[in-house]
C-alpha cells in the first residue's frame, strides 16, 4: 500500500479527495500578491477604525465574538486533526527528515484541502482586529503585525509548495485550536484560569522556536536531499519567526512575569 492510499480520506471526507489542488496552485501563483492589497486595506481599516471610534462609545459585541471565535476554533480543530494525521503518518513511516522536506502535503488527499483552507483563512482572520477596535480594547503592535506578515508569507509560500509547510500549518492549526477556544470561552463569560492563557502564549513561543528549527533544517538539507525551497523564502521566513519569537517572549514576560495586568487578556497578541 502506497502513501497516497494510506493517507486517503474515508468516504465521509470525499470533498477532501476531490479538491482540485492544481487549480488552487494556479490561482495562488497568479494572485498571491493580492495579499499585499488585503493587508493595505486591513491597515487602513485598523488605524482608520481607531480614529473613528476615538470619540464613540465601545460596542458590546459579546455574542458575535462568541460565534466568531467558536467558528474559528472548530475550523482550527478539524484542520489540526486532518493535517496532524498526515504529518503523523509521514513521521512514523518515513522519519523526521522526510516530514521536514515533504512537499506532498500540498497535494496529498487528506491534507491538500486543509493546506489551501489554511492559507485562505489568513484573510478572514484579519477580522479579529475589528472586534478589538469596535470594543475599544488595547491593540498592541504584535497583533496587527502578526496578522499582516502571516497572510503575506503563507500565500507567498503556498504558491511555491516549499518544504516545511506541513509543520508550519499543522503547528498553527493546533495553536489556533487552543487560542480560539480560549477566546470563545472568555467571550461567553466563562472564568478561564490564568494558567490557561500562560500555556497558550508559551505554546505560541514554542511554535516560533520550532518554526526557526524547521527552516534551519530545510536550508541545511535543500542541497543534500530533495527538500524543495528557496533561499529567499527561508530568509524571509526566518526573519518573520525570529521577530515573532522576540515579540511573544516580551509579551509573555510583561503579561505574566513583569507584574502587568495585561495578562488578563490572555493570548490576545495572536
Amino acid at each position: 500500500m502506497n502513501a497516497t492510499e494510506l493517507t486517503a480520506p474515508p468516504a465521509e471526507y470525499d470533498f477532501e479527495r476531490h479538491f482540485d489542488e492544481i487549480r488552487a496552485f494556479e490561482w495562488m501563483q497568479e494572485n498571491w500578491n493580492k495579499a499585499f492589497m488585503f493587508c493595505g486595506l486591513y491597515a487602513a481599516l485598523v488605524f482608520g477604525g481607531q480614529h473613528f471610534m476615538r470619540e464613540r462609545p465601545k460596542l458590546n459585541l459579546r455574542r458575535p465574538l462568541v460565534l466568531w471565535s467558536l467558528s474559528l476554533a472548530i475550523f482550527s480543530i478539524i484542520g489540526a486533526l486532518r493535517t496532524g494525521s498526515y504529518m503523523l503518518h509521514i513521521l512514523t513511516s518515513s522519519g523526521f527528515r522526510q516530514s521536514v522536506c515533504d512537499n506532498s502535503f500540498y497535494s496529498a488527499p487528506v491534507s491538500k484541502f486543509w493546506a489551501y483552507a489554511f492559507v485562505l483563512s489568513k484573510a478572514p482572520e484579519l477580522g479579529d482586529t475589528m472586534f478589538i477596535i469596535l470594543r475599544k480594547q488595547r491593540l498592541i503592535f504584535l497583533h496587527w503585525y502578526h496578522h499582516i506578515t502571516v497572510l503575506i508569507y503563507s500565500w507567498y509560500s503556498y504558491k511555491d509548495q516549499v518544504a516545511g509547510g506541513g509543520w508550519f500549518m499543522t503547528m498553527n492549526y493546533v495553536v489556533h485550536s487552543l487560542m480560539y477556544t480560549y477566546y470563545a470561552a472568555r467571550a461567553a463569560g466563562l472564568r478561564v484560569p490564568r494558567p490557561c492563557a500562560m500555556i497558550i502564549t508559551a505554546t505560541q513561543i514554542l511554535q516560533m522556536v520550532m518554526g526557526l528549527a524547521v527552516l534551519g533544517l530545510v536550508y541545511r538539507w535543500m542541497h543534500e536531499v530533495r527538500c524543495p525551497s528557496y533561499v529567499d523564502n527561508i530568509a524571509w521566513g526566518s526573519l518573520m519567526y525570529l521577530s515573532y519569537l522576540v515579540l511573544f517572549a516580551v509579551f509573555f514576560y510583561r503579561s505574566y512575569l513583569g507584574g502587568s495586568s495585561s495578562g488578563d487578556k490572555g493570548a490576545k497578541a495572536e
